[in-house]
């Protein structure tokens, strides 16, 4: 590639190839082709004018060897990554607003004053137009406020104070576009998580698991319990509940079976099905999701809904303002002083983007918000609810020992232990599985028939043709009626004071147990005493884990009140019981077996590595392996209502300075109009600035991955 060097200075380096050297597309492709480099430390690419920008940490003669030795056959057209797509919206809207003030100042001073008038009627017809519509349904809003400021001030011929109100409005949907936009991003960043690998079943009838980028229109997919559909298709055996509120919003599951349409991104809640993929479309999926957020109020802060009304009601006592100066005085000019001072515009611009700066500083701190009022929750709950495993714990629990109790030995336990446990996404069978691995007992082929997965409880299945179960004590010992010989017992209990114990039972024999070493998290106990710190009154811990081993981990961490041997549903019903007594609740977790709860809390936060389900179902999710983001979300989100509550304060000082100055007519309409128009971007692009979210020591703490 034949380039000119423009900028080269303390390791970044940016070139210029020229305006049709590339596509946008081949732009993607070429960033991702530099980022795989050895040195390279980020691309940035811009078709528009060629424009390479690369960091390094390599020597510059290696990175000048890289973009030398890109070919025309290396120009491969890719889809954007979410992160480019975020920073092409900020610089797509950056430009909006660049235009639209350079446009205003140019027509203030050059554009002559019949054109000028021309320009300002035609841009304000489509608010004159809402007006009307509020008028006619007889709604005092703030359309009609609009409406009203600029026909009254056109009627005067004040074209200056005309003008000024339709530039801020127009700068208004600008900025609130941008808000829609974003959070729209941030929801489609949650949904496409970790969806890396898929099950397939082959014309053999093995089941397989590929990489998700090699599936094909026609493969047939294995989706089980707890785990996403990765495309649109045809189940063509099995049935399942699915939840499909990613599609249509409504949270009941759907029972589906052999001939029925399912769909990306939706949730297999129970059962297990084998599809067909029709379409491997991952963008009609999110094109779908959007649909449903912009037909909605899902994505709007209920502070920000507040700030809407709280707008509105402000509307009749501008209109009596108004009213009342004009019987006074007589005055029209001063009438239209208090009419041009607009309490509710600068309330309804400032709000969603400090909510939207609040959003887009957790983005940047690897935080998934999926929307503004889900900030404001987790600002304003004095109570927290922990799952222990995999989310106080560490994320990745081992297996510390295997202990036979019937004719296997300890290494062919725990090979059909994890033949078993390598459907299922949970932390717990991720550790059988690996320590299989680790030992090289591999298995050839399936060893079993259909795997069903008891949520919370464990796997059951038919092996060698006998009854095979997989779990906690109360599924394989209470459930499954499986004896346990006084012996035995003796066994476990020497084991659960030390380690969670997974129960092994064959044809109603219990073979053996699998001891789980799940130590706290290294900074589980600091993150638990900052949150107090920040207001958390309540740190609850839940754990279907036995009564020694949450002791153990309560104590460890400080925590006063936890719960053992819980159910998924004893969860949600704890849940909805503390809300009840008029608490506000976070609930944290990472499993199947959380995702009830995370329903019925107020705010739900997932952890990396959590399942699909419990991605799908919680409000706010880690893509970082550490606690420590959650104070992060805390600090994050109570200088978001720090700001607005700044916000309306000065809104309410500054007008009200404004109109009494119109109504004693120290200053004229014109200048009131000036001074409120700008006033409110300035406190608009005071909230969009990141100094509003102080990263120090004493608050924001950094994460190493």
């Amino acid at each position: 590639m034949k380039f000119k060097i423009v900028y080269d200075k303390n390791n970044i380096l940016r070139v210029r190839a020229g305006k049709k050297a590339f596509t946008q597309a081949q732009g993607y492709g070429i960033a991702r082709l530099l980022t795989g480099k050895k040195g390279i430390k980020a691309v940035k690419v811009s078709s528009v004018n060629g424009s390479i920008y690369l960091e390094y940490v390599c020597k510059r003669i290696q990175v000048l060897k890289y973009l030398a030795n890109i070919k025309k056959s290396d120009l491969v057209e890719v889809e954007p990554t979410q992160e480019e797509l975020s920073r092409e919206t900020d610089s797509r809207y950056i430009n909006k607003i660049i235009k639209k003030v350079a446009t205003r100042f140019f027509c203030k001073l050059f554009l002559p004053l019949p054109l000028h008038l021309v320009k300002i009627v035609y841009e304000g017809l489509p608010y004159l137009a809402l007006g009307a519509d509020s008028l006619m349904h007889l709604r005092l809003d703030v359309d009609l406020l609009d409406a009203t400021s600029i026909f009254v001030t056109l009627s005067q011929g004040m074209i200056g104070p005309a003008g000024s109100i339709v530039f801020l409005l127009g700068l208004s949907e600008i900025l609130e576009e941008y808000t829609i936009e974003k959070t729209k991003h941030s929801l489609e960043k949650s949904l496409m998580l970790n969806i890396n690998k898929v099950w397939i079943e082959t014309e053999e009838g093995q089941q397989v698991q590929i990489p998700f980028t090699d599936l094909r229109e026609g493969n047939k997919v294995v989706v089980r319990t707890g785990t996403i559909i990765p495309a649109d298709g045809t189940i063509v055996s099995g049935e399942a509940a699915i939840n499909e509120a990613t599609m249509t919003g409504e949270s009941l599951a759907v029972h589906k079976s052999e001939g029925t349409k399912v769909y990306a991104g939706t949730i297999v809640e129970d059962g297990n099905i084998v599809i067909n993929v029709d379409a491997i479309n991952e963008k009609t999926r999110i094109n779908q999701i959007i649909d449903l957020i912009e037909s909605s109020d899902k994505a709007k802060a209920g502070i920000q809904s507040k700030a809407e009304k709280l707008a509105d009601s402000i509307v009749p006592w501008n209109f009596a303002v108004t009213g009342l100066t004009y019987l006074i005085t007589g005055s029209t000019i001063k009438a239209i002083a208090a009419l041009t001072v607009d309490y509710s515009c600068a309330i309804k611009l400032a709000t969603p983007i400090s909510i939207i700066s609040a959003m887009r500083e957790a983005s940047e701190r690897q935080i998934v918000v999926k929307g503004g009022r889900y900030l404001e929750a987790f600002a304003t709950s004095d109570t927290i609810i922990f799952d222990k495993t995999g989310t106080l714990t560490k994320s990745k629990p081992n297996v510390a020992k295997v202990v036979s109790l019937g004719v296997l030995s300890d290494d062919e336990l725990l090979r059909q232990a994890a033949c078993l446990e390598e459907h299922f996404p949970h932390s717990v069978a991720t550790a059988i599985v690996d320590k299989a691995k680790e030992k090289g007992l591999e298995h050839g082929e399936e060893l079993h028939s259909e795997v069903e997965y008891v949520v919370a409880h464990g796997i059951a299945t038919t092996l060698f043709g006998k009854r095979t179960v997989l779990g906690s004590r109360h599924f394989v010992i209470e459930d499954e009626g499986v004896e346990i010989t006084s012996e035995k017992e003796k066994i476990v209990n020497e084991n659960a004071d030390k380690y969670s114990v997974i129960y092994f039972a064959i044809d109603g024999n219990l073979e053996g147990i699998i001891c789980i070493n799940d130590p706290p998290r290294e900074e589980a106990k600091e993150v638990l005493s900052k949150l107090k710190e920040l207001g958390i009154k309540d740190i609850i811990m839940l754990t279907g884990d036995s009564e020694n081993a949450a002791h153990t981990t309560a104590e460890l961490l400080g925590i006063d009140h936890y719960k053992s041997q819980v159910l998924p549903e004893d969860k949600a019903s704890i849940v909805e019981e503390i809300k009840t007594s008029g608490k506000k609740v976070i609930m944290v977790g990472d499993g199947i077996n959380d995702s009830p709860a995370l329903s019925a809390a107020d705010v739900s936060v997932a952890m990396k590595d959590s399942s699909d389900l419990a991605r799908e179902v919680a409000d706010i999710t880690l893509l970082r392996p550490a606690l420590y983001d959650l104070i992060n979300v805390r600090i994050l989100s109570q200088q978001m209502l720090d700001l607005i509550h700044r916000n309306y304060k000065l809104i309410l000082v500054f007008n009200t300075l404004f109109m009494g100055l119109g109504l004693t007519g120290v200053i004229t309409p014109s200048l009131t109009s000036i001074f409120h128009n700008g006033s409110t971007m300035l406190i608009g692009l005071d909230s969009a600035t990141n100094k509003n979210y102080p990263i120090t020591d004493d608050n924001i703490i950094d994460v190493e991955v």
